[in-house]
């Protein structure tokens, strides 16, 4: 899993001193609404590894089950997760990916098909921090697989939006993703989140 963090997951809510102050706690239930009405989103990010190195790229999330981090050069890493696995593709490698079991990820809760925030023991902290409302969730069944803490704004009229995650994985290891604009909506189709075909594109294979 040290691979995968590395790749996926601390750092302050470092936007949060750029947003606009006196923005209210969101409720759960506006949460939930919020993200289940997400079925697809894009986004430039950037991401804070444990090491404090940095990376960019683009995001695309599809709901439920599927994501793709695409990394800006000079990295060429690929992250993908469908078909209910987590994908890393090493781009020194012409093999296929090094995959972990998605519902073994924090990721997995906001890519389930509905998020239920008012499941027993799923949400852990749930408080205004600044202009931002923060919430920690962890699979209820599996508290041993870690937890991600969410960061949204809105609220008190305002359109609730989720601007960053940070996960922490079994081992305690913490990643940061920094969400820019996301864009809610639109068609992302099926093949790119595809852990085989993207091992087919690599490989030469049919």
């Amino acid at each position: 899993m040290k691979t995968l963090t590395r790749l996926l997951a601390p750092a302050a809510l470092l936007f949060a001193s750029l947003l606009p102050a006196g923005a209210a706690p969101i409720p759960l239930d506006a949460i939930s609404g919020y993200m289940n009405g997400m079925r697809t989103a894009e986004s430039k990010f950037t991401q804070v590894n444990a090491d404090g190195t940095i990376s960019t790229g683009t995001l695309y999330i599809k709901r439920p089950g599927r994501m793709r981090f695409e990394y800006d050069p000079p990295e060429q890493a690929l992250v993908i997760a469908g078909g209910g696995a987590v994908g890393i593709f090493d781009p020194k490698s012409n093999g296929g990916p090094e995959t972990y079991g998605l519902d073994r990820t924090p990721l997995k809760l906001i890519l389930d098909d509905k998020m239920d925030l008012a499941r027993a023991n799923m949400v852990t902290d749930h408080r205004e921090e600044g202009p931002s409302t923060v919430l920690r969730a962890q699979d209820p069944e599996h508290p041993e697989y870690g937890h991600i803490e969410l960061v949204f704004t809105g609220g008190d009229g305002a359109p609730v939006e989720l601007r960053q995650w940070v996960v922490t994985d079994e081992a305690g290891t913490q990643t940061t993703v920094i969400l820019g604009d996301l864009k809610v909506g639109g068609q992302l189709g099926d093949s790119m989140f595809s852990l085989r075909r993207e091992t087919q594109r690599r490989t030469g294979g049919n």
